[in-house]
């Protein structure tokens, strides 16, 4: 890959030595075309950039421009060059190194980082991912008063086919009839952009599709109870019924009439009412709420006026329903990714049955159209049936080793990885640098450290404890993840809930110091308090950085970095308490005096953590696949399973990956031949049960302590047994 990089006008201090010789020893990346001589690439030097354009397209190569500001102007550059590929077939990439590491009060410390930035960069484009389409031919409802609604409608009616819903009284219609006017209240609203079901019960006396909007009933109604909304205030009129009277001929006054449900699907939704009709964090797009805010109704027309044709959008999850521990026969285990989605696109399907073996026994369902690609589902699914896809865990988990590796060969130490949104998270961190940069004689902005390395991602919540601990693992010092005001509450739990685990297993293995922070910034002028948050004391980590590559599966990449971070573990502790909230390690604790090793448990475990013994009465347990869903404990009969959130680290970590006996008991033998066919407790419980029975007496009670062939045998050769043959 060819690689342009600029001083910018000489604010920035750049060491090409330095960077050639990191970028050699880091897989994947590359010094090939490496050019660190510009100064004004973007002004008097843009030529350089045209002649790199034009041989990076004869050489089938790709091109990379360390600067983001004039991405738009080098675009264009490209496009006026003869002989360079288009953007369809041969992209440009960009990357900021000036706001995230030059400008900054360590700008000259800022080598490593570069070179991190630089190496990340250079990797090869994440694997596509399926898209999600949406049409729309600009049908849209606005919801509201009548002044508002038209006035609303009147912006948007030259692009979209617009109708009305007046959910009240008062306001003014207009007096012609431009479009379809509906009134009522609203009872249904769902769907998404192009699909949206909307039904609402109309009980006003006045059908706007017969009124002629002539003003006789507003002029003749002595209470006034009819405005120029043309609907009756119920609660002032008095029943005089002159309305009635001179609507004669339209006969769009009916107060007898019955209401009407009314159902139309519509591909776009303005509601302007006080309260939005859904009550998620993010509602499906499509969908716009303002209120009565006359700033948020212009913002609303502009988007809707350009929402009409065909839209894709990428497949962000997949789901393995085979090791989804929400449910098994009926029987309800995790929850989690359902209580974290702030859109509302998860809901449970726990009467999922499943046609054969291996096959689901209860999951959840995901809808693609209101999945809105937060990526929190994967973050708080401890099995890893959630995952997310854009990019997939091991893209992600590849930049990061390759960010980690590059700072280490250039001299880097006591990386803190800070990872952001590309929106808002990467908007605020340009704010820091600029305000860094201008500040340099007060020195009121520090600017980002020379060891913070800024990740940017599609949204904050999709990188969860699997990363950041194999981050830890791979040599980072700390993992910060920075939210704004885009974030909903949920997401922030969760990934506080996610933090404290993590914290608390590098805690229990010794390392000393914080290494996950939670950093909130509403917006710029929180911008302070983000910069004295970001200059905190590093914390411990390995001595000798893993070299293993983040996995497909979450739980994986999990075992890989606690192995290695328990190598490199100044002191472990052998049993570290984890979290109740969240943890998806931990343990099972059996009551023996409760349990009759009825082995329910074991068919309800997705994860196989949970075994039996071919061989004698025993429930085996193998720590490591247990993502503590709580199944068993739902399941189990006797209530005699607790869950325990913990990492065991016993006889060198091997012990949570061996099975062993949580619960055993010495087999019932039958009274007849002596064969064992039941647990001890199994059977006395059953006994003492149908010991009350009118049917369980005398001989039929001494077959319950019998085998199957030997209750059939002692049925059929009991001469005061009643059999259908004898009747």
């Amino acid at each position: 890959m060819r690689t342009l990089i600029c001083n910018c006008n000489q604010t920035l201090a750049l060491d090409a030595a330095a960077l050639r010789g990191a970028l050699a020893k880091t897989p994947g990346a590359s010094t090939d075309g490496l050019d660190v001589t510009h100064t004004l690439l973007c002004r008097r030097e843009a030529v350089s950039f045209q002649r790199a354009a034009k041989d990076t397209t004869a050489r089938g190569d790709e091109l990379l421009v360390a600067c983001t500001q004039e991405s738009r102007l080098f675009l264009e550059l490209n496009q006026e060059t003869e002989g360079a590929a288009s953007l369809q077939e041969r992209p440009i990439h960009f990357v900021n190194i000036r706001e995230t590491a030059g400008w900054s009060q360590e700008g000259r410390q800022a080598t490593p980082k570069i070179a991190a930035l630089l190496a990340a960069a250079q990797l090869p484009a994440a694997e596509p991912v399926g898209t999600v389409s949406y049409r729309s031919a600009g049908r849209c409802l606005v919801i509201g008063s009548a002044e508002a609604a038209e006035r609303a409608a009147g912006l948007l009616a030259d692009k979209l086919d617009v109708s009305v819903l007046l959910t009240g009284t008062g306001g003014a219609l207009a007096q012609a009839h431009a479009r379809a006017t509906h009134s009522g209240r609203l009872t249904r609203l769902r769907g998404w952009l192009g699909n949206f079901e909307v039904a609402w019960e109309s009980t006003n006396p006045i059908d706007l599709d017969l009124c002629t909007r002539c003003n006789a009933c507003v002029e003749i109604c002595p209470e006034g109870a009819i405005g120029l909304d043309y609907q009756v205030d119920l609660n002032a009129c008095k029943k005089h019924r002159d309305c009635v009277r001179v609507c004669d001929a339209a006969g769009a006054i009916d107060f007898n009439r019955a209401p009407l449900q009314h159902a139309e699907t519509y591909d776009l939704v303005l509601d302007l009412r006080a309260s939005p009709a859904f009550s998620q964090h993010q509602p499906p797009q499509g969908y716009l709420h303002t209120g009565h805010d006359e700033g948020a109704i212009v913002d609303a027309v502009l988007k809707l006026r350009e929402l009409v044709g065909e839209f894709d959008k990428p497949r962000f999850f997949r789901y393995d329903a085979k090791i989804c521990a929400h449910s098994r026969n009926e029987k309800i285990g995790c929850t989690a990714c359902i209580d974290v989605c702030s859109a509302s696109a998860i809901r449970s399907d726990a009467s999922l049955k499943g046609k054969g073996k291996g096959q689901a026994a209860g999951g959840v369902v995901v809808d693609p159209h209101l999945c809105v690609g937060c990526g929190a589902c994967s973050t708080v699914c401890p099995s890893g049936a959630m995952s997310f896809a854009y990019p997939g865990t091991v893209d992600q988990g590849r930049r990061l080793r390759t960010m980690l590796t590059a700072y280490g060969h250039a001299g880097g130490r006591n990386a803190a990885l800070l990872i952001h949104s590309e929106a808002a998270g990467s908007r605020l961190l340009d704010e820091l640098g600029r305000g860094a940069a201008l500040s340099r004689r007060d020195r009121s902005l520090h600017g980002l450290p020379a060891r913070v390395l800024p990740v940017s991602v599609w949204h904050t919540a999709s990188v969860g404890i699997d990363l950041w601990l194999a981050a830890i693992a791979q040599g980072a010092s700390q993992v910060w993840v920075m939210v704004t005001a885009e974030e909903a509450p949920e997401y922030r739990q969760a990934l506080q809930e996610q933090m404290a685990v993590a914290q608390a297993a590098l805690t229990g293995l010794g390392y000393a110091g914080q290494h996950l922070r939670l950093l909130e910034v509403r917006d710029a002028r929180d911008l302070h308090a983000l910069d004295a948050a970001l200059r905190c004391e590093p914390a411990q980590t390995v001595a000798r950085p893993a070299t293993f590559s983040v996995q497909a599966d979450k739980r994986a990449t999990l075992e890989l970095a606690i192995d290695h971070l328990f190598t490199q573990a100044p002191a472990p502790t052998e049993v570290i308490a984890l979290p109740a909230t969240g943890s998806p390690l931990g343990t099972l604790v059996v009551d023996t005096a409760k349990c009759t090793l009825c082995l329910s448990c074991v068919s309800a475990c997705p994860e196989a953590a949970l075994a039996d013994n071919p061989d004698k009465p025993q429930l085996r347990f193998l720590e490591k696949n247990c993502v503590q869903c709580g199944l068993c404990a739902t399941t189990c009969p006797e209530h005699a399973i607790t869950l325990q959130p913990r990492l065991w680290l016993a006889d060198g970590g091997k012990a949570r990956k061996s099975l062993r006996v949580l619960a055993e008991m010495e087999p019932y033998r039958c009274v007849k031949c002596g064969k064992p066919f039941g647990t001890l407790l199994a059977i006395e419980n059953m006994l003492s049960k149908l010991s009350g029975h009118s049917a369980f007496q005398g001989a039929a009670a001494e077959r319950l302590k019998m085998c199957s062939d030997c209750r059939v045998i002692d049925m059929y050769t009991d001469p005061n047994e009643v059999r259908i043959t004898d009747l």
